[in-house]
């Protein structure tokens, strides 16, 4: 089998032609395409692309909420020898427009919802013009809307009139079309670049990742043998243009039959999060793709559910989850004896009352486990889960690697760490001078494998920085431990630094203060070149309501000290420090709004963006080391109690 999308696609529309691949949410309910179908759009598709004089090397940029169309309209690129452009829809219009500037896109698929931005941007653009090709039905809509800025009506095009003049070019011999898709098929080798994967930017500006066709062959073979079982389903959460979902769910549904359920979009961004419930119902997915920020509010409205019982189901389910803790151990080494008999007791009162009807009613009846990416992810989390009978595994990767590098499975996880490395990867933990640590030890994750991208499209220089003589060095800092797990510390370049120059991962000390307390929504430590760290906090607002009300505070001042006490609480566990003592915040800031994709804080798979975050709150970072702000009871924390809780 040549190891290429195309053999991908090619393979599974022979092997499940008629099992449903891709599921589009309708008044009726979900609409299946089956593999072969998918498969047959997406060549017509490319038949009219090479019709309208599109052609190889060409670039196709998709922004859009996941649909069938969205991988038909991919699929069809790649079989036209074009090369895709996965776009957030959470760009801003500038970002768009560097996008599509610096990959040359020649063409742009959008649907209803993104329409409007996405005509404002190519409105804007002084450069060849583009294509838009409109993914949804209502195209008499989107032409009005296209002619109403100006868009020229020639460069205006319906997926659905593509599709049917592509079907018609593919049955009129004149044209020959089946031979030239087939002789582009052919010309695709496993080193033609796929897709350029734009990175979010989370420390810098953003990079153009060239991801080959071995490299998705290769990364989605990998995840294929690794966990996921052939007519498994999933509902697809996340956005589809991440390479994350990219590859663990689009391809390598290819290689297992997966039936993929994409969220019920109609209506915008706010809907789509509403539907989530009903949709998991509806779908009963045997599987999730998740983020930890994704899974921490499935997490808080599991325990506001169990909350609204009463206080003695409450407790039950508490201390189940606990007890559950302490049966598994740490999930590679069984508990000691002691352990599992003090835990047996409370852990099965609650699974047998409580945690199914809870999972089911939650996640659906049929879910069995969730793969966790993105960021790295809170063993709490992963305890709360696994405790329910929903093993939640989380994987370490990053775009550059097409992304998987290490994953947990069902069958060999720990808590704590990120899984053990995909079998096609070769990991190695390096010091600064290239030599291998020894185990246990923190040093850079560099890794080797098919998956690693040929390089960032138009940056030499950079690609030059991250690929030296084939090794990936991924910026990422972390260890193996003596079981073959790998652990993710932080990011090289986004250490603490402290006044005399030592380091520290901020990361170590967010882990330690949110998963002691759920006070704090999210946190931001920060120290450079400074006497001491600092941090900034965003707040969950019903959870501080509750505090307010538990401890009846009455002024600002008085919550400031509660809150202060709920932020040191993981110094009071007891045994070794969780944070060097130099490195404990000495103060924090509130913020008055959560950090968010809207303001470029958080980028599509819930990462901070530290750069941007220090950026937008220099001003209170500032105030850290000015003596008013020195200590956490100050007037704008005080200020900023008073304004979110009316005190």
């Amino acid at each position: 089998m040549k190891k290429t999308v195309l053999a991908m696609i090619d393979n599974a529309a022979a092997t499940w032609p008629a099992e449903p691949y891709a599921l589009r949410k309708t008044d009726e309910g979900f609409k299946p395409s089956s593999f072969s179908e998918v498969r047959d759009a997406s060549r017509a598709f490319a038949s009219w692309l090479l019709s309208s004089g599109f052609g190889p090397g060409d670039k196709i940029a998709i922004l859009s909420e996941g649909s069938p169309e969205w991988l038909e309209g991919e699929f069809g690129g790649f079989y036209a020898g074009l090369i895709s452009i996965p776009l957030s829809v959470k760009l801003t219009p500038d970002e768009i427009l560097f996008r599509l500037d610096h990959s040359e896109a020649r063409l742009i698929l959008t649907t209803h919802n993104y329409l409007a931005g996405v005509l404002g941007v190519l409105t804007r653009r002084a450069g060849a013009p583009i294509t838009l090709v409109y993914l949804d039905e209502d195209l008499d809509w989107g032409r009005a809307q296209a002619a109403k800025a100006g868009l020229e009506d020639g460069l205006f095009v319906g997926f659905s009139q593509a599709l049917a003049a592509g079907r018609s070019a593919l049955a009129d011999q004149a044209g020959n079309l089946p031979a030239r898709l087939d002789a582009i098929a052919e010309a695709v080798t496993e080193d033609t670049v796929a897709t350029i994967s734009y990175t979010s930017g989370t420390t810098g500006n953003p990079k153009g990742v060239m991801l080959t066709h071995l490299n998705f062959w290769t990364n989605s073979h990998d995840l294929s043998i690794r966990f996921i079982t052939p007519r498994f389903r999933t509902l697809l959460i996340l956005p589809t243009d991440h390479s994350f979902i990219h590859t663990s769910a689009i391809f390598t549904a290819l290689w297992s039959g997966v039936a993929l359920y994409f969220l019920d979009a109609r209506g915008g961004g706010i809907a789509m999060l509403r539907n989530i419930p009903g949709n998991l119902q509806e779908c009963q997915p045997t599987f999730l793709f998740t983020v930890p920020a994704l899974t921490v509010n499935f997490m808080k409205k599991i325990i506001a559910g169990v909350e609204q019982k009463g206080p003695l189901a409450a407790k039950i389910f508490m201390n189940g989850i606990e007890a559950a803790a302490k049966w598994m151990g740490d999930g590679c080494h069984k508990p000691p004896l002691g352990d599992r008999i003090s835990s047996f007791f409370p852990y099965f009162l609650a699974k047998t009352l409580l945690f199914g009807a809870i999972r089911k009613k939650a996640l659906g009846g049929s879910i069995v486990f969730c793969i966790s990416g993105g960021s790295r992810l809170d063993p709490q989390q992963q305890k709360f889960f696994t405790a329910l009978g929903v093993y939640l595994l989380p994987g370490y990767g990053l775009t550059e690697a097409a992304p998987v590098i290490s994953t947990s499975t069902l069958e060999r996880w720990k808590f704590g760490t990120m899984g053990i490395i995909m079998p096609s990867v070769k990991c190695a933990i390096l010091d600064r001078n290239g030599n291998e640590v020894p185990t246990g030890q923190v040093g850079e994750i560099t890794v080797t494998g098919d998956s690693v991208m040929k390089g960032y499209y138009k940056n030499p220089e950079a690609t030059a920085q991250v690929l030296r003589d084939g090794r990936l060095w991924t910026g990422d800092l972390g260890f193996m431990d003596e079981d073959g797990f790998i652990n993710v510390t932080g990011r090289a370049n986004a250490l603490l630094v402290s006044e005399s120059g030592n380091k520290y991962s901020p990361e170590t000390i967010e882990d330690a203060v949110m998963s002691s307390t759920g006070v704090i929504e999210q946190m931001m430590a920060w120290c450079l070149y400074k006497k001491y760290p600092c941090a900034l906090v965003s707040l969950d607002i019903a959870r501080t309501k509750a505090l307010i009300a538990e401890k009846r505070i009455k002024t600002a001042e008085a919550l400031c000290q509660v809150l202060q006490d709920e932020f040191y609480r993981f110094n009071d566990k007891g045994g070794a420090p969780l944070i060097q003592p130099s490195w404990v915040p000495v103060t924090f800031q509130i913020v008055d709004r959560q950090f968010s994709e809207e303001d470029g804080t958080i980028n599509s798979t819930m990462k901070l963006v530290r750069r941007k975050v220090e950026s937008e709150y220099r001003y209170l970072i500032d105030y850290s080391y000015e003596h008013e702000g020195s200590t956490t009871v100050n007037p704008r924390n005080i200020a900023t109690l008073k304004k979110l809780f009316n005190l």
